[in-house]
């Protein structure tokens, strides 16, 4: 078990996660991230809010960055496009 911080990047700011949360491995944060990912697009639609992320960036307790996550990957692929 590790805690994973998701800082959120937005343009050229990065608003970091000062809590972060337990998770057994990179993997499942990602799946997380993703997950969020998805809520975050769906309020935006709902909303018509374009001032979206443009990506988690997944660090490590150590405050290394392990993986950026953009959320346009949450996106089917059809839609990527």
């Amino acid at each position: 078990m590790g805690r994973y911080y998701f800082h959120i990047r937005l343009r050229e700011q990065l608003i970091t996660d000062l809590e972060g949360s337990d998770f057994c491995d990179l993997a499942a944060a990602r799946l997380e991230a993703l997950a969020a990912a998805r809520h975050i697009l769906a309020d935006a639609i709902r909303s018509a809010n374009e001032n979206i992320p443009d990506a988690f960036v997944l660090a490590d307790s150590e405050g290394r960055e392990l993986e950026s996550v953009p959320l346009a990957s949450a996106l089917p692929d059809r839609l990527k496009h």
